[in-house]
């Protein structure tokens, strides 16, 4: 190797593959990466050639998201699945942006009862490279058509809000930052009288439990569905794998290197709405960013370990066949959470999108079992 050409050799990983690559070599990768169109080229029907366009773009950045969003938000809306067939009528939205205290713009969308006040206020957290504009659209409406208001935010880096595409620097300040949006609402003169309860998907999930251990008592509940407190071992590169990852990503965070297999196939179980997945054009769908990746690993590993400080009331959704994210640790939760006050429902048969990837007559099972639960913890917190 020349010493000329070459300051040092580092060890890059891209799927299976384990190469020495030298420093000026990596450097010229990392300039064609940024030129390449970084989402997946997918042709939707509908869709004519100039939104294909804004559909290709590096989205890496927040403006070429809102563009895409602000393109496609009609077309979202029209799809042919159960969550976008949700009454609209007597739901009041609201979507605005706000600097928050690390000075990055965050996009938050509200959904109250139209002509009268809410029972309680559920604050949802969003999953992996998620957004809270395609599929919450279906769920916060379902919640308000039942009498709860909803509010949901983009995290930094996600959907519409400032940053890095799906980069996750620290998964403690991502937790503070949703802390930080969700306080001043919670404790606005409007809501701060109502139940708070917290819902979490997935990564959200993960979100949801940080939330309550670093708040003990802030929340009068939580709904986990399929909630990230392991990651499934078949999701997980090989323990070598990880360990190399793992080191790159101290200097190389936000490179996009980790092997992932395709999360819709292995979260959606019906195959029509698997392929709709496509239109949440903001989504992020590219290899998960080194550090990202870290740190949704370390914060499993955390949450796993401190099952037993869990004390809030809870009910655990979880998918018996689900792959992404292992069902056995929401048993575990269940088991040995320390509230006193828990429920664990099992789907038998159902994937990891319980409420986005399921057929029809399980999601609604799904939705029925969350009403019911917070219907109940509602008039318990009431007659308090």
């Amino acid at each position: 190797m020349c010493s000329k050409s070459v300051a040092f050799s580092i060890i890059v990983v891209s799927g299976l593959c384990i190469k020495k690559v030298g420093f000026v070599e990596l450097r010229s990768r990392r300039r064609r990466r940024r030129r390449e169109v970084m989402a997946p080229v997918v042709k939707l029907a509908g869709v004519d050639e100039e939104l294909q366009k804004i559909l290709e773009a590096n989205m890496d950045q927040v403006p070429a998201r809102m563009r895409a969003r602000e393109a496609f938000k009609g077309i979202q809306l029209q799809i042919d699945h159960i969550l976008f067939k949700m009454p609209s009528e007597g739901v009041k939205v609201e979507e605005s942006y706000e600097v928050n205290s690390r000075g990055l713009k965050i996009f938050s969308k509200s959904w109250l009862p139209a002509t009268s006040h809410p029972k309680a206020m559920v604050y949802y957290c969003h999953g992996y490279g998620d957004t809270c504009t395609f599929f919450c659209e279906g769920i916060a409406r379902k919640l308000v058509s039942s009498g709860y208001g909803v509010f949901a935010m983009d995290y930094p880096g996600f959907g519409l809000s400032e940053g890095l595409h799906c980069y996750i620097p620290s998964f403690d300040m991502l937790v503070d930052d949703v802390i930080e949006q969700y306080s001043k609402i919670k404790e606005s003169p409007e809501f701060c009288t109502l139940p708070s309860f917290l819902f979490g998907q997935s990564l959200g999930g993960a979100v949801a439990l940080k939330m309550h251990l670093k708040q003990p008592n802030a929340w009068d509940g939580a709904v986990l569905v399929a909630p990230m407190c392991k990651i499934a071992d078949n999701m997980v590169p090989p323990w070598l794998l990880k360990q190399i990852l793992i080191g790159v990503a101290s200097f190389l965070p936000t490179i996009k290197l980790v092997p992932q297999k395709d999360l819709a196939e292995a979260a959606f179980r019906d195959v029509k709405y698997r392929e709709l997945t496509a239109y949440n054009v903001i989504a992020y769908k590219d290899k998960p960013r080194l550090r990202t990746a870290v740190e949704m690993l370390k914060t499993t590993q955390e949450i796993e370990h401190r099952l037993e400080d869990v004390s809030l009331p809870l009910l655990i959704l979880h998918g018996e066949a689900d792959i992404v994210t292992d069902p056995s640790v929401s048993k575990a939760l269940y088991e040995k959470a320390r509230s006193s006050d828990k429920k664990l429902n099992l789907y038998k048969d159902a994937c990891h999108s319980l409420l986005e990837g399921e057929p029809d007559e399980m999601i609604i099972q799904v939705f029925n079992d969350i009403i019911s639960w917070l219907d109940e913890h509602c008039i318990k917190n009431t007659s308090q």
